[in-house]
C-alpha cells in the first residue's frame, strides 16, 4: 500500500513472483470499467503474467462501496488460497483495506441525487463546511473525521439523512473481522515528499497529454454520468468541470495535480493511523525498498 505515484505496482508484481501470489487491487478508481488515463491501471506487461483481480470490472455509472469492495475481496481471498496461492492487495485505498479487516456496519445504498448535492455544496462552500454540517447533526463522528475529508463527512451526512440515525450511533454494529484479517500485513511505501510530488505533477501533464479529455468526452456520450463516483475522482473531476465551462484547461491541470498532491498527503497520514503499518522508506521501483521488504516477509513468515 502507499501513496499514489510512489510504485506500487511494480513492487507488488515483485512480491507476487516471488511468493507465487495474485493481486487484488485496492484502489477504488481502477475498478472501474472505462476509466483508464488517469488512472494508472497496469497494461498486460506490467502484470508479467501474474493474476490481477478487481480492476476494471465496475460499470462506471454504479456507485460502487467500500462495503462492496469488502465482498469481492473477502471472495476473491478464499478463492486465491483455495489455488495455494498468496493472495496480495496493491494499492492506495486505505478505507477499502481497512472495511476488509474490520467489517462496516450495513448502511444504506448511496442516494446519487443527495450525493451530487452535497458535493455540489463542497465545491461552493469549501469540504469544510461539509465537516461543520455533520457536526450539527453527528458530533461524535465529525470528531473523528478531519475537516478536509469530504468523503467521510458525506458519507455521514448520507445516513443521517437517508436513515434519520447518526453514523456514530450505527458504526459500533459491525461484524466480527474475518478469519483472515489477523494474517494480513500491511507493508506501506514513504517515499521523499518532494520526489512524490515530482512524480505526480509529471504523471498528471502526461495524462492530459494522453487526451484525457477526449476519454472523458467519450464517456460523457457513452451516457456515464457526471455525478459517479468515477468521474468524481480527481482528474476526471476537473475535466468535468472544463467540459462545462467552469474552468480553463490549464486550470484543469493545474488543479489535478494540487488535487494528487492533497490526496497522496492524506493516504499517507491515514496509513500512519494504522499501528500495525510497517513502514518502507523509498518508491517501490527502488533495489533497496525491494530488498528491505523480502527481507521483512522472510523475517515475519
Amino acid at each position: 500500500m502507499g501513496p499514489t505515484a510512489s510504485g506500487k505496482t511494480a513492487l507488488g508484481v515483485e512480491l507476487a513472483l516471488r511468493v507465487g501470489g495474485e493481486v487484488i487491487n485496492c484502489d477504488s478508481v481502477q475498478i472501474y470499467q472505462g476509466i483508464q488515463i488517469a488512472t494508472a491501471k497496469p497494461t498486460d506487461e506490467e502484470k508479467r503474467g501474474v493474476p490481477h483481480h478487481l480492476i476494471d470490472y465496475v460499470d462506471p455509472n454504479v456507485n460502487y462501496s467500500a462495503g462492496d469492495w469488502s465482498r469481492d475481496a473477502a471472495e476473491k481471498i478464499v478463492e486465491i488460497e483455495s489455488r495455494g496461492h498468496v493472495p496480495i492487495f496493491v494499492g492506495g485505498t486505505g478505507f477499502y483495506l481497512r472495511s476488509l479487516r474490520q467489517p462496516l456496519f450495513d448502511g444504506p445504498r448511496t442516494d446519487v441525487d443527495l450525493r451530487t448535492r452535497l458535493r455540489a455544496i463542497g465545491q461552493r462552500r469549501g469540504v469544510e463546511h461539509l465537516h461543520k454540517m455533520l457536526t450539527r447533526v453527528d458530533a461524535d463522528a465529525a470528531a473523528k473525521i478531519p475537516e478536509r475529508d469530504h468523503v467521510r463527512s458525506m458519507r455521514g451526512l448520507e445516513v443521517f439523512f437517508q436513515t434519520g440515525k447518526r453514523l456514530s450511533a450505527e458504526q459500533p454494529k459491525r461484524a466480527e473481522p474475518p478469519e483472515f484479517a489477523s494474517r494480513i500485513k500491511l507493508f506501506v511505501l514513504n517515499p521523499p515528499r518532494e520526489e512524490l510530488y515530482e512524480k505526480i505533477n509529471a504523471r498528471t501533464e502526461a495524462h492530459f497529454a494522453a487526451r484525457l479529455v477526449d476519454e472523458v468526452k467519450q464517456l460523457l456520450a457513452d451516457g456515464v454520468k457526471d455525478n459517479t463516483n468515477a468521474l468524481g475522482a480527481h482528474a476526471y473531476r476537473r475535466v468535468c468541470e472544463y467540459l462545462r465551462g467552469e474552468r480553463g484547461l490549464d486550470s484543469a491541470i493545474e488543479r489535478s495535480k494540487q488535487d494528487v498532491r492533497n490526496y497522496a498527503k492524506r493516504q499517507l497520514t491515514w496509513f500512519r493511523k494504522e499501528p500495525d503499518a510497517i513502514w518502507l522508506n523509498g518508491f517501490g521501483d527502488d533495489d533497496s525498498v525491494k530488498e528491505e521488504l523480502f527481507a521483512k516477509i522472510d523475517a515475519t513468515s
